[in-house]
């Protein structure tokens, strides 16, 4: 038998919703996940939480823990106070769908709009080169697991007044900066990632070639938060 652990766990929709305080066993070695699925499992069948592959390699279960944002499946309990109220959230960055699901569909909205990978059409199949310190650059963004931590302790979206507006964040930039990075692409995409309102420049069909780049931009410019 574990030691009883009191979960405040944040109930409700995009409409409203609040904190309810749920007792749970706990066992030796667990993660919060663990303790969340057992509070499906026990008390609360219909709780709505996030998770796939529980081994911090997907980003789903991402929530607030106590206030910081975290991947509920890295989380161990351990590191509570066995008289410590545990509170899960969810990521305040997105709208709420239910409990502690967020609706983060925005970030591959936003994806679709960056100009994909664009070679040389002048370069043949097998005639590029590309050294390994070059691929090792590209690799490092694709570390990602699109957890959305970074997005949610952003303070330009979560707390700016131009919140509204379509501004991507960290996610989106490293996307850009993946393929900005790749010696073999010809796209030019600073306008998309200087642009945070996604004008037409950021939904355009096509990009312009390197060679036809500015050597020069005005910086975007914002209201203070």
């Amino acid at each position: 038998m574990g030691a009883k652990v009191l979960l405040r766990v944040w109930r409700g929709d995009a409409g409203q919703g609040e904190l309810t305080d749920y007792q749970v066993e706990a066992n030796e070695g667990e993660v919060v996940l663990d303790v969340l699925h057992r509070l499906q499992a026990t008390q609360v069948g219909d709780l709505a939480v996030r998770w796939n592959c529980k081994a911090g390699k997907c980003g789903s279960c991402s929530m607030e823990i106590n206030g910081r944002p975290r991947l509920a499946c890295m989380t161990r309990m351990s590191l509570f106070e066995p008289d410590e109220a545990i509170t899960l959230t969810p990521l305040r960055t997105f709208p709420v769908i239910r409990d502690l699901v967020t609706d983060v569909s925005f970030n591959y909205a936003k994806a679709r709009e960056i100009p994909s990978f664009t070679p040389d059409p002048g370069v043949g199949l097998g005639e590029f080169r590309m050294q390994q310190v070059d691929v090792q650059r590209s690799q490092e963004f694709r570390k990602c697991i699109e957890c959305y931590l970074c997005q949610n302790v952003c303070h330009v979206i979560r707390d700016h007044p131009e919140n509204e507006r379509p501004f991507a964040g960290p996610r989106f930039l490293m996307r850009i900066a993946e393929l900005e990075m790749h010696p073999a692409d010809t796209a030019d995409r600073r306008e998309i990632a200087q642009d945070d309102s996604a004008s037409a420049t950021a939904t355009s069909p096509s990009a312009a070639p390197r060679s036809a780049r500015r050597t020069s931009r005005s910086p975007t410019t914002r209201s203070s938060p």
